[in-house]
């Protein structure tokens, strides 16, 4: 069984599908890891994140940069926006997504595109949203608690930017399935939007 969980930046899909995993006994790939080891490759290198020959060349990152605890900065969640911009990146981090969803009994993806691109065929897709306010608000807090300085507008901001460039590229946009249960968690906290998760997929797969 292949679980697709798609959404913007801190709508929550993460959290929901580490927590989907745990419940069906599946593996995770938060596949946006893997573009914000592209982008602090670009980084480590000097590189520009919207040169497309940088970017390309940062994909063919160590594996052991995916434990950089970096990774889960602003600056890096930045970075890979930029760097997912390009389509030759796109294509280069393509087969080892699609590797880890078809590996025998099943997996759950998180990212952008799972459902629409990288496994289209996914049994249940959840595309997860929240709005800006309240996922600036998640952010503000998650960065206060890891005593990281930052301010509301800041994170808006770049919230904002984000959402415009993972929407408006022309590779692998960022937009639901025909096929996505839309799950908007603005409302819910942690438990309640795992419990909703959970009985979308329960649901699907009695179906």
């Amino acid at each position: 069984m292949i679980l697709a969980v798609d959404g913007p930046t801190a709508s929550g899909k993460g959290t929901i599908a580490k927590a989907l995993a745990g419940h069906f006994g599946l593996p995770h790939l938060d596949t946006g890891l893997l573009y914000r080891a592209v982008g602090r490759q670009v980084t480590l290198s000097d590189g520009d994140p919207d040169s497309e020959s940088d970017a390309l060349a940062a994909c063919d990152f160590p594996d052991s940069l995916l434990a950089d605890p970096e990774l889960r900065s602003e600056a890096s969640g930045g970075m890979a926006s930029r760097v997912s911009i390009h389509p030759e990146v796109r294509r280069a981090l393509y087969e080892r997504q699609r590797k880890f969803a078809t590996q025998p009994g099943g997996a759950v993806l998180d990212g952008r595109d799972i459902g629409t691109v990288i496994a289209p065929e996914a049994e249940v897709k959840l595309f997860v949203i929240a709005s800006l306010e309240a996922r600036a608000q998640r952010r503000f807090a998650e960065m206060r608690a890891a005593g990281r300085e930052a301010t509301l507008e800041a994170i808006t901001a770049d919230l904002a930017a984000r959402d415009e460039r993972d929407t408006s590229r022309n590779t692998a946009p960022l937009v639901a399935a025909k096929d996505a249960v839309t799950l908007d968690t603005s409302d819910l906290d942690r438990d309640q939007a795992v419990a909703r998760a959970i009985a979308i997929v329960e649901k699907r797969v009695r179906s």
